[in-house]
């Protein structure tokens, strides 16, 4: 007899349930988040267990890893495709689990891929270096706004990290004022000398495979942006068209059209934030140094704006950089941007 296991994971607690073949309950069950528990808890039906279908949470990883290390298959969900089940009108925790549980039964249930443990801190590192250069530049127009404020003066994000106190004081007189602009600009150092280390931590540890090594040629991404898509990106087998790769790196819209009309939007934030910002900053670098890619913005720009015109030059880098990957080219700009 076959057994299927689903878990509902909250932060706190775990709801499993488990399966037979005609959808039987053969155990149910909430439990703390404590890993030996869960698998003293799963060892009487471990050897029937066909696979185990958790949801793909902000905490998964430490379930995960420790079924899969303790001999279990592992589903993770995609929770932003899956079916809701609509057959009751009041659920629980416990439906949810015996519904992923279900839905594997019937080999139905839409799944997510399970990042190699192996490469996941580093990841989650350049992932870290991603939110404290959003950080970074949130107030580096802050200060930039403070200028524009008080002095109508305008001075570039470089300028801006390599002022020191001294040029500081002499930007605006006001006390108060100048006050405000150093906390932004002391900000700035700490984070840039953190991104720094990260970069340095990160450059010590891995380096681009020779699979991904062709995305170096293309205009907008370095060493650093190289390696987030590349280890973002994973095996890249696992996206059958540019499409889908486009779609996972959120560069397309998610509309539903009919007959030419459209008919409403689906989950804008299915796919990958962070490779949806890792070729929004190539984007931004490729506008600034290349003179092609920069008259396409431009175009862009002038019909929309410059956030829409930037997203077109992300996903341009992106549908670029799959084709790249799978014919291992160089960059052809006349290509890409035609």
């Amino acid at each position: 007899m076959e057994l299927y296991c689903g878990i509902d994971l909250h932060s706190n607690n775990s709801v499993i349930v488990i399966l037979d073949e005609v959808d039987r309950v053969i155990y149910q069950k909430k439990l703390d988040n404590d890993l030996t528990l869960i698998l003293k808890q799963l060892a009487v039906y471990k050897n029937k267990i066909t696979a185990i279908a958790i949801e793909s949470t902000f905490n998964w990883y430490w379930l995960v890893d420790g079924l899969i290390e303790a001999g279990y298959t592992v589903k993770l969900v995609n929770t932003a495709a899956v079916q809701t089940y609509s057959g009751l009108k009041h659920t629980d925790d416990k439906d949810d689990a015996r519904w992923l549980a279900h839905l594997m039964r019937l080999k139905i249930l839409p799944t997510g891929f399970i990042y190699p443990k192996e490469e996941r801190a580093v990841r989650d590192l350049l992932r870290k270096r991603s939110q404290l250069v959003r950080q970074s530049t949130t107030n580096i127009l802050s200060l930039q706004n403070i200028l524009a404020r008080n002095t109508a003066q305008s001075l570039s994000s470089y300028k801006i990290k390599k002022l020191d106190d001294e040029q500081a004081d002499k930007l605006i007189k006001d006390p108060n004022i100048t006050l405000s602009l150093k906390s932004n600009l002391n900000i700035i150092r700490c984070l840039q000398s953190t991104i720094s280390d990260i970069e340095y931590a990160v450059l010590q540890q891995v380096r681009i495979r020779q699979e991904f090594k062709k995305l170096l040629t293309v205009s907008g991404i370095g060493e650093i942006l190289g390696l987030t898509i590349m280890l973002e990106s994973g095996d890249m087998r696992r996206f059958s068209k540019v499409g889908n790769f486009s779609s996972y790196c959120r560069c397309v819209k998610s509309e539903r059209f009919s007959n030419g009309n459209k008919k409403g939007e689906g989950n804008r934030k299915n796919g990958n934030k962070y490779l949806a910002w890792a070729f929004i900053e190539a984007a931004n670098f490729a506008v600034r140094y290349n003179d092609k890619i920069k008259a396409f913005y431009q175009k862009k720009k002038a019909k929309t704006n410059g956030i829409i015109a930037i997203k077109a030059v992300a996903n341009k880098l992106a549908r670029a950089c799959y084709h790249i990957l799978k014919d291992q080219v160089p960059f052809d700009v006349n290509k890409a941007f035609a």
